[in-house]
């Protein structure tokens, strides 16, 4: 019986290796008065806690409402796998750093 097998042992650097990295917002701003940075961050991260990298902001209360970001940074988290959230996606699109999909042309069945 062997003790000191190393065989079934986890790899705990695994985890650092395989990190799922997310495009997300983050709150700043007062009571009832929100702004937003552009972060990339963990997934398990808190919402407003640790992120890598501020890569742009979002001010949702100006009129009309201001998206600025870094398209190289952006760019680049996305290229090398950080996935967007679906409001951050909404915001990179209105930015013009990633293309919006086509519009899905509606199917209709030949009844011939």
């Amino acid at each position: 019986m062997s003790w000191g097998s190393t065989d079934a042992t986890p790899d705990r650097n695994l985890s650092q290796e395989y990190r799922v990295l997310k495009l997300r917002l983050r709150r700043t701003g007062a009571k009832k008065r929100p702004s937003y940075r552009i972060v990339v961050a963990e997934h398990s991260s808190p919402r407003d806690g640790r992120f890598i990298e501020i890569i742009g902001h979002y001010d949702p209360l100006t009129e009309p409402a201001t998206v600025k970001v870094n398209e190289d940074r952006a760019k680049h988290w996305l290229s090398v796998g950080a996935q967007p959230t679906e409001t951050v996606a909404g915001l990179l699109k209105r930015a013009g750093v990633i293309a919006a999909a086509p519009a899905a042309e509606a199917v209709t069945a030949d009844a011939s």
